[in-house]
């Protein structure tokens, strides 16, 4: 019973906030912007132009509102919107370079045991080419498959993958480097 009261309570924020209540997508903001800010932030080392491109993103939504259809989750729907709008960000500033190589290795990725605090990942996912982290984003966080980044980001379903191959091989180098200095052997 909760959740459709819930549901309900969504909705109705959702159809005042189309009618330009300043209150209704006060409360939408507040209850979804520091988690679109994580969203942004993983593409977007900076966290001021991270915070900008959240605000740019939210305008987006509260101008296509009308547009949800209430099908699917609401959050999933703003996600979407963040997303894009980071990609268009780096694209503006040209900051992704995308290396045709239709050569890749799929191979299997340890997930290593956490031993590394979240700043530390993300501190190694930053450190990524562009476009590995982009491609390595949206495929590892977002669960899209290649075919669809592929279209997303108008590159070749092979260079998805190889961008996604050079973003892990890289990762857990980054990692075994960490785990040597964790363990005083380096």
């Amino acid at each position: 019973m909760k959740i459709i009261q819930l549901h309900q309570e969504e909705t109705k924020i959702i159809k005042l906030a189309v009618e330009n209540n300043r209150q209704a997508q006060q409360q939408i903001y507040s209850r979804f912007s520091s988690k679109m800010l994580s969203v942004c932030r993983q593409y977007i080392k900076d966290i001021q132009l991270a915070e900008d491109v959240m605000i740019t993103a939210f305008m987006k939504v509260f101008t296509n509102l009308n547009r949800f259809e209430h099908k699917g989750s609401f959050e999933g729907w703003i996600r979407r919107i963040m997303v894009n709008e980071c990609i268009s960000y780096l694209r503006v500033q040209k900051k992704v370079k995308f290396v045709e190589d239709e050569i890749y290795v799929e191979e299997s990725f340890n997930a290593t045991d956490s031993q590394f605090s979240i700043d530390q990942i993300q501190f190694l996912i930053d450190a990524l080419p562009d476009g590995y982290k982009m491609v390595f984003n949206l495929y590892a966080i977002e669960g899209y498959k290649h075919n669809e980044i592929a279209k997303i980001l108008g590159i070749n379903e092979g260079t998805s993958k190889s961008q996604l191959s050079h973003a892990r091989k890289m990762l857990q180098t980054q990692i075994n480097i960490l785990k040597k200095q964790d363990n005083g052997t380096e």
